[in-house]
C-alpha cells in the first residue's frame, strides 16, 4: 500500500478502511477521507504515486479557459478531469480520478491531442470550473431542457389576449343569453367533475385491491435462484447524490444537517449538495456556522433574474457525483433507511424505471385546522391516488421532494425546466413522453405542513399556475403528445391537468347549487327538468362519496386515524384553492416565472425522529 510506504497511514487504520471497503466496495481514498482516516493531501500524493505521476503544481496558475471549451465544462465535470495548460504540444490534464480518465482517454485525446496526466483534488476542479465557466453553466442551467418541452418561450402577451377574448365572450354570452351561457359553462365543469371522480375511483380501487392482494408465492426454481443470489456477494451499491435547495432559510440549516446525518446509507457512497443562491448571504452564513462532514457540500448558484428551484437544481447537477440523484426540501425528515430502499428498487427493476417517488407526510398535522386538512389531502394523494395512477399505467405527476432519478435519464431529458414553477409535475410528464416509468415506494418523508392561510394560498397558486403552464406546454402539439403517451395516458393527462384547473377555476358555478339546498332559488330552478335535477344531485353525491371514501382509506395508518373526523371539513378547505387558482391565472399574465416561496421552519421543531409505518 502506497500510503503505508509514504508514512501517511498506519497498518491498523488501513485494515479498518479495507474492512469498510469489503462491505461497501467504495474507493479506498473516499473511505479514508469520509471517515477522517487520512487527509486529502495524503490521498492525492498516494494517488499520484500509484499512477506514476505528480500532484498538480500550483505554480501553473489558472487553467486556460479555451481548453475547457473543447469538450465543454459539463463533460469535463462528468470525467472528473480538467485540461489545465498546453506546453510544447502536450496538455496538462488534471484529474481527481485517473482511472476514469484512462477509461475515457480516446475521447480526451481526440479533443486535446497528447496529454500529461497529473492528480488534483476534485473540489479544486469543481471550484475552478464554477469560476472560469460561470456564465456558461448558468446559461445551461436555464436552457438545458429542449425548447419545445419548456415554458421559457412563454408569451404572456399572447396568453393575455386569448384569456381576454375568452372572458369577453363569456361576459357577452352572459349578457345576451345568460341561461344558455350558464348551461354551457355548467356542462364543462360537470364533465370535468365526472371525469375527475371516475379517475379517482379507478385509481383508488386499483390501489386498494393491490393492498389486499397477497404476494405471489415463489416457485421452487425461483426460490432456489433467490437462495443462490443470497449466497453470492451482493452487488456494489451506487453513489447517491442528494440535492437540497435552500433559499433565505438560515434557521433550518442546522436541523437539516442533523436529519441528513440520520440517514443510514454508507457515508462514503453518499454525496449531499446543499444548493444556495449566491446572493443568499443569510443562509450561507448559517451554513458556515455548521460543521459539515466531507460528504455534505455547499453549491453556490450564480445570481440571475430567474430564481427558481429547478434552475438551482440544474446548476448543482453538474457537480453531483452519484448515479442516482435525489431531491429533498429544506424541512424534510426522511426515513432513516430510505436510500437503501430506493437503491434496491432501482436495482430490482429495468432501465426504463427512471424515477422513484417516496411518500410525503407531515410532522405537524395537529397544529391547526389547515394543517389537518393538508395532511388528509396529502395522505389521499400519496397513499392512494399516485400509486393507483401508476397501477393504471398513467403518467405520474411527481411531487417536489423525496424524488430519486437515474442520472443518465435525467441528463438525457435535460434535467428540470428552469422556467416552470411546478417543475416536478412537468418532469413526470416528460419522463412518460420519452418512454420512462415512475414507481412509488411506501418509505415516508416527514415535512412541514403549510398551515397559515395566506402562505397556503400563495403556495397553491404557484402549483396551479405551474399545472396550467405545464398543460399548455405539452399541448403545443397534441398529436405528438398522443403518439408519445398513447391514448390512455393522453386521456389521463387531460383529466388530471385540464380537469383539475377547470374544477378550481369554475368552482363558483358548482357552489351556486347550494342556493337550492338553502331554499334561496337558482337560475336553473324553473327550467331544469326533474330528471336533470336528479342526475345533477346524483353526480354531486357520488363525487362526495368517492372523495370521502378515498380520504378515509388514506387515513388507515395508526398515526392518521384521529384525523378522520376532520375529513368532513374539506368542504371548507378546497374553496381556498379556487382563490389560489385565480391568483395563479393572473400571475400567468403578469409574472409567469415568479416563484412564490414557501417559508420553512415555522413549525419545524415538531418533527419526530421516528416514523410510524405506513
Amino acid at each position: 500500500m502506497v500510503m503505508l510506504e509514504q508514512g501517511s497511514l498506519d497498518a491498523a487504520t488501513l485494515v479498518r478502511a479495507l474492512v469498510i471497503q469489503t462491505r461497501h466496495r467504495a474507493p479506498l481514498g473516499a473511505i479514508l477521507q469520509t471517515h477522517d482516516l487520512a487527509d486529502e493531501h495524503a490521498v492525492m500524493r498516494a494517488l499520484a504515486a500509484q499512477h506514476d505521476t505528480a500532484v498538480l503544481d500550483p505554480s501553473l496558475g489558472p487553467p486556460d479557459p479555451r481548453l475547457i471549451d473543447t469538450l465543454g465544462p459539463t463533460r469535463w465535470l462528468q470525467l472528473h478531469c480538467l485540461p489545465w495548460k498546453r506546453a510544447g504540444g502536450v496538455t496538462v490534464l488534471a484529474s481527481a480520478d485517473p482511472d476514469r480518465a484512462l477509461r475515457n482517454m480516446a475521447e480526451i485525446t481526440a479533443a486535446l491531442g497528447p496529454v500529461s496526466l497529473v492528480v488534483a483534488p476534485l473540489g479544486l476542479l469543481h471550484r475552478t470550473v464554477a469560476e472560469s465557466r460561470r456564465t456558461t453553466l448558468q446559461l445551461l442551467a436555464e436552457t438545458c431542457v429542449a425548447e419545445a418541452e419548456s415554458c421559457r418561450r412563454w408569451d404572456s402577451r399572447r396568453f393575455s389576449i386569448r384569456l381576454g377574448v375568452a372572458l369577453g365572450l363569456g361576459v357577452l354570452g352572459a349578457l345576451l343569453a345568460p341561461q344558455l351561457a350558464f348551461i354551457i359553462i355548467l356542462g364543462v365543469v360537470l364533465t370535468a367533475l365526472a371525469a375527475g371522480s371516475a379517475l379517482k375511483l379507478a385509481a383508488a380501487v386499483s390501489q386498494l385491491l393491490a393492498r389486499r392482494r397477497p404476494p405471489a408465492p415463489a416457485l421452487a426454481g425461483e426460490a432456489a435462484n433467490a437462495a443462490g443470489k443470497t449466497a453470492r456477494t451482493p452487488p456494489a451499491k451506487p453513489i447517491v447524490t442528494i440535492m437540497v435547495p435552500l433559499h433565505n432559510e438560515p434557521a433550518i440549516a442546522r436541523r437539516l444537517v442533523r436529519r441528513l446525518q440520520a440517514l443510514t446509507y454508507p457515508r462514503e457512497l453518499l454525496d449531499v449538495l446543499i444548493v444556495v443562491e449566491e446572493d443568499d448571504m443569510v443562509t450561507r452564513r448559517a451554513l458556515q456556522g455548521c460543521r459539515l462532514p466531507r460528504w455534505i457540500r455547499v453549491i453556490s448558484v450564480p445570481e440571475s433574474t430567474l430564481k427558481t428551484k429547478p434552475r438551482a437544481l440544474n446548476f448543482a447537477l453538474n457537480f453531483a457525483l452519484g448515479d442516482i440523484i435525489g431531491v429533498y426540501d429544506a424541512e424534510d425528515a426522511p426515513a432513516h433507511d430510505q436510500l437503501h430502499r430506493v437503491v434496491d428498487t432501482f436495482a430490482a427493476q429495468g432501465d426504463d424505471l427512471a424515477c422513484v417517488q417516496g411518500v410525503l407526510d407531515y410532522y405537524n398535522p395537529r397544529t391547526n385546522w389547515l394543517s389537518r386538512c393538508f395532511t388528509i389531502e396529502y395522505a389521499a394523494w400519496f397513499r392512494v391516488m399516485l400509486p393507483g395512477m401508476e397501477r393504471l399505467g398513467l403518467a405520474v405527476p411527481l411531487g417536489g421532494t423525496t424524488l430519486f432519478f437515474r442520472r443518465k435519464v435525467l441528463e438525457e431529458l435535460g434535467g428540470w425546466d428552469a422556467h416552470n414553477v411546478t417543475e416536478d409535475a412537468d418532469l413526470g410528464i416528460r419522463l412518460a413522453r420519452h418512454g420512462y416509468r415512475t414507481t412509488l415506494i411506501d418509505s415516508v418523508t416527514l415535512e412541514e405542513a403549510n398551515c397559515r392561510l395566506w402562505p397556503w394560498i400563495k403556495q397553491r397558486s404557484r402549483w396551479l399556475k405551474g399545472y396550467a403552464m405545464t398543460y399548455v406546454v405539452h399541448m403545443r402539439e397534441p398529436r405528438l403528445l398522443w403518439r408519445q403517451l398513447g391514448w390512455w395516458r393522453f386521456l389521463g393527462f387531460q383529466v388530471l391537468f385540464l380537469g383539475t384547473l377547470i374544477q378550481f377555476l369554475l368552482a363558483p358555478i358548482l357552489w351556486s347549487f347550494w342556493l337550492m339546498l338553502l331554499g334561496l332559488g337558482h337560475p336553473l330552478a324553473s327550467s331544469m327538468p326533474l330528471a336533470g335535477a336528479v342526475a345533477l344531485a346524483t353526480l354531486f353525491l357520488c363525487a362526495e362519496i368517492i372523495n370521502l371514501a378515498i380520504n378515509m382509506a388514506a387515513l388507515s395508518a395508526r398515526n392518521h386515524r384521529g384525523l378522520r373526523p376532520w375529513a368532513l371539513s374539506l368542504h371548507l378547505y378546497f374553496p381556498l384553492a379556487a382563490v389560489a387558482a385565480w391568483k395563479g391565472l393572473w400571475e400567468m399574465v403578469v409574472s409567469p416565472y415568479y416563484w412564490d416561496k414557501t417559508a420553512h421552519g415555522v413549525h419545524d421543531t415538531q418533527a419526530q425522529p421516528a416514523l410510524t409505518a405506513a
